[in-house]
C-alpha cells in the first residue's frame, strides 16, 4: 500500500449521519438476554474514520445498516463495504479496519466476514480474498507501522 500519494477521492460526497441509538432500561439490566443485532455491529464501525479524509466511514457512505449480517445462533457477522470510487487504493485498509475494529470488540465465539460489495472496485475479488484470510491479516496487524494506521482509523476521533 502506498500511502504517500495523496487522496484519490478529492471531493467526496458526504452523507448525513444516523441518529444515535435510543437507550433503554433493559440495555443496563445484566439479567436481560440480549442478542447482537446489525444496529449494534453499524455503531461499532460506521466511527472508523477514512484514511483519506478527516470523515467516518458513515459520513462517506462506505458502510450502512444494509451492508450488516448477523447470525446469533451461528455466531457470524458479515459486512459489505463500499469504496467511495472503484479503484480506491485504501479499499484494504478500509476493510482491514472494520474486520480489526470487529475482532477486537465483539466476543472471540463470532466469525467475522468482510467483503467489498459486488461489483464496487475492479480488484474485490483479491481484496475480499486478503480480507477474510486468517493468516493475512493476523500478520497485518502484526506489523507495528500497519497496525499504528489501523488504530488511528478505528479510534473515533470526532464521535
Amino acid at each position: 500500500m502506498d500511502f504517500s500519494s495523496g487522496p484519490q477521492n478529492l471531493n467526496p460526497t458526504i452523507y448525513e449521519r444516523t441518529e444515535e441509538r435510543t437507550i433503554q432500561a433493559s440495555d443496563y439490566d445484566n439479567d436481560v438476554t440480549d442478542e447482537i443485532d446489525r444496529r449494534e455491529i453499524f455503531d461499532l464501525i460506521r466511527t472508523i474514520n477514512d484514511p483519506e479524509h478527516p470523515l467516518t466511514l458513515e459520513e462517506l457512505n462506505v458502510v450502512d445498516l444494509d451492508g450488516i449480517t448477523i447470525d446469533n445462533q451461528a455466531n457470524t457477522v458479515q459486512v459489505q463495504f463500499r469504496p467511495t470510487i472503484p479503484h480506491c487504493s485504501m479499499a484494504t485498509l478500509i476493510g482491514l479496519s472494520i474486520r480489526a475494529k470487529l475482532l477486537y470488540t465483539l466476543p472471540t465465539r463470532y466469525k467475522v466476514g468482510v467483503n467489498i460489495i459486488e461489483g464496487a472496485h475492479i480488484q474485490e475479488n483479491q481484496i475480499n480474498k486478503q480480507l477474510n484470510d486468517k493468516e493475512r491479516v493476523t500478520a497485518a496487524l502484526e506489523n507495528n507501522h500497519l497496525r499504528a494506521v489501523v488504530n488511528r482509523c478505528i479510534v473515533p476521533q470526532n464521535s
